[in-house]
């Protein structure tokens, strides 16, 4: 304990240059805290500090010590914490950003039941398709579909998104069915912005095919949001690709028709993400937790869909 002890009291005094200060923190004196790190160092058989009767500064070797010893110090306070935390009732503020079309469909419920079950714990959502930084934005977490880029945060899946191509029966009529990927360069697509390349859709042939054949589609409106783009589809304005989050219910109902069955969209995924260097709360892992159970493996809007086949 006093080997830990002296380690604390060295990264104090890196990082406030100052054995007085680093000695008021810790309840010392200040020649019992230039004993130490001297004792220190002794045991070591480097010097870490360089002494002036002005200043003080880290060696090159006291330096990478320092580094080492910070992270060192970081994850044992980390450590404590999670113990402690596992004992803690969920409670206070999570704050959440999810897409507005997944939010506004199916968080509402999710969440409604969530704070009847946690009534010490209070949500604060910001449902938008913008992209968030968590750490700069201080939220706790966020709800995200798709693909994810490789960064800092940790995910965790949630449930299958599942993606269809579809139109409605009206327009089907009027412009005919596609039957192969090539086939939606002569048809009017609702594309939507929210992708990294709008207009680019890459097909694999169902089921399992390794063939990857990516197209270009064309169209009148372009979109940043799912509920307008099925809207626009409904009305027959053309062909569209969306979750079935979304259009799952107006497929059951006939409202829109599916197309290119014998073919399928890259498959995505609903996560939820948050901050590596941010230890799961109490109240956050609870909401994942709910998440999970209440949306997954098999998400209920997937319930009894059948008139696509799997994603």
């Amino acid at each position: 304990m006093d080997r830990l002890e002296d380690l604390r009291l060295f990264t104090l005094v890196a990082d406030t240059r100052s054995f007085t200060r680093a000695a008021e923190k810790l309840g010392l004196s200040k020649s019992a805290a230039s004993r130490r790190v001297a004792d220190l160092e002794a045991r070591l058989g480097v010097r870490l500090l360089h002494r002036t009767t002005r200043s003080i500064s880290l060696t090159q070797a006291g330096q990478g010590f320092c580094e080492r010893i910070s992270q060192i110090l970081a994850d044992l306070d980390e450590a404590e914490r999670s113990v402690t935390s596992e004992l803690a009732a969920p409670r206070g503020t999570i704050k959440i950003a999810a897409p507005a079309s997944f939010g506004m469909r199916h968080l509402g419920k999710a969440i409604a039941g969530f704070v009847e079950t946690y009534p010490e714990v209070s949500i604060e959502m910001d449902v938008s398709d913008r992209f968030v930084d968590l750490v700069d934005e201080g939220y706790d977490l966020a709800v995200r579909i798709g693909q994810l880029k490789d960064s800092s945060l940790i995910a965790r899946r949630i449930c299958p998104i599942r993606m269809v191509v579809c139109a409605s029966p009206d327009y089907l009529r009027r412009r005919g069915v596609p039957r192969t990927p090539d086939d939606l360069a002569g048809h009017d697509y609702l594309i939507y912005t929210g992708r990294n390349q709008p207009g680019l859709l890459s097909f694999r042939k169902a089921p399992g095919s390794d063939e990857l054949r990516t197209v270009k589609v064309q169209g009148r409106l372009c979109i940043n949001n799912g509920d307008m783009l099925r809207e626009a589809a409904i009305a027959g304005l053309g062909i569209v690709d969306q979750p079935t989050f979304i259009v799952g219910e107006d497929l059951i109902a006939g409202r829109l028709q599916p197309v290119l069955l014998d073919y399928t969209l890259s498959p995505g995924a609903l996560h939820c993400v948050y901050p590596a260097n941010r230890h799961l709360s109490p109240k956050v892992r609870v909401f994942v937790d709910h998440l999970a159970g209440r949306f997954g493996p098999v998400p209920y809007w997937d319930a009894g869909l059948t008139v696509i086949k799997g994603g």
